[in-house]
């Protein structure tokens, strides 16, 4: 993966190519899981994030990856992706407690519904 090494913004280039390798190492150097999410998400608000399947620890109670990829598609196509490091995700479940429901394959799942707005609590 090549990095921008223009030097146009001298101001915050810095800064941004830490960022840029962060992605990078991402991609090249850590586990990620990958979830979609599909239409609903667009009138609801809300996202889900699985934690038990069929009566099993799943999701993000079982992942050991370091990064959580949680597309939103709509139609059909990719509109967003929210990354989240495993851990701060988890704090954010801890922390919040957001209310189960059930889904899946013949709503054999359990799984968190968070709203999309209320994520930004993330931040502390």
């Amino acid at each position: 993966m090549k990095l921008n090494n223009d030097n146009r913004f001298d101001i915050d280039l810095q800064y941004g190519q830490v960022f840029e390798r962060k992605v990078a190492d991402m991609f090249q150097n850590s586990k990620i899981e990958v979830k979609t999410e599909r239409d609903k998400w667009r009138s609801t608000g809300n996202i889900v994030i699985e934690f038990e399947s069929r009566g099993k620890p799943s999701g993000i109670a079982t992942t050991e990856a370091e990064f959580w990829f949680h597309n939103l598609a709509l139609d059909g196509e990719l509109i967003m992706t929210l990354v989240f490091p495993v851990a701060v995700l988890k704090r954010y479940i801890a922390d919040n407690k957001p209310r189960i429901v059930r889904g899946g394959d013949d709503n054999t799942s359990k799984l968190y519904l968070i709203n999309l707005a209320d994520l930004v609590t993330i931040i502390k």
